[in-house]
């Protein structure tokens, strides 16, 4: 089985900061790209930022700038930098993870739980 497990969500004053964490943890053989969706209320789950293993990053255009996506594949964590937060980033935020258990199997994706950032004064 694997894990994924996310902590950091909270709540915050617009313009003010967070850092979500994400690790991903047990029968591991390959963390390939990792990455963060979140989902508003009465909104689609939308990609925020991904992660390749290379490090090579892609951003959603509404966070360009103010978001920033880092991992460390010694220990399959990564973290989303959240700076100048604005009420519309408010949303569960969702990590997952694209895992190979095993040499010749199947990349499958596995997601966390989901942490809650609310952006508010």
């Amino acid at each position: 089985q694997v894990q994924v497990v996310e902590s950091g969500g909270g709540l915050v004053q617009p313009g003010g900061s967070l850092r979500l964490s994400c690790a991903a943890s047990g029968s591991i053989y390959n963390c390939k790209d990792m990455g963060w969706y979140r989902q508003a209320p009465g909104k689609e789950r939308e990609l925020v930022a991904r992660i390749t293993r290379g490090g090579n990053t892609k951003h959603v255009d509404s966070v360009q700038g103010r978001f920033a996506i880092s991992r460390n594949n010694a220990n399959n964590m990564v973290w989303l930098q959240m700076d100048n937060l604005k009420p519309e980033d408010t949303a569960v935020y969702y990590c997952y993870a694209d895992v190979e258990r095993a040499l010749w199997e199947a990349t499958e994706r596995y997601w966390g739980q989901g942490t809650q950032v609310t952006v508010s004064s």
